[in-house]
């Protein structure tokens, strides 16, 4: 009887274990998002710029390999790119003879799950 209840004990114990190590991981509910306004150097939101997304720094000074983009800047000045990967990314933005060279190009590293939101200045 006591053999029969440790060997019960035991397929329980070695059953439970098994099922929550192959459970899949939780998946994230949201997706993470990355909204950018972009703004003149006088604060002014800018509708029609084009947006681009890269992941490294030689990428985005060759402008090579984006990430996503480029998108256009709706009327409010914004942009936003869904689905992404939650890490930091180096932003180009332009509009005519306006962009954002030398005026601060990488994002924090992203929040899993956001809407992250960053301005962007060109001039």
């Amino acid at each position: 009887m006591k053999n029969k209840k440790l060997v019960y004990t035991a397929a329980f114990i070695m059953a439970a274990v098994a099922f929550f190590e192959f459970t899949p991981k939780k998946t994230q509910l949201f997706d993470t998002n990355l909204r950018i306004t972009i703004q003149d150097d006088l604060g002014n939101t800018e509708e029609g710029a084009l947006v681009t997304l890269f992941a490294n720094n030689d990428d985005y000074r060759s402008s090579s390999n984006p990430v996503a983009g480029p998108l256009k800047t709706d009327k409010k000045g914004r942009v936003t790119f869904k689905d992404l990967e939650a890490k930091a990314y180096y932003v180009y933005a332009e509009k005519g003879d306006m962009n954002n060279n030398m005026l601060g190009v990488k994002t924090d590293t992203l929040e899993g799950g956001k809407l992250n939101k960053i301005a962007i200045v060109i001039q």
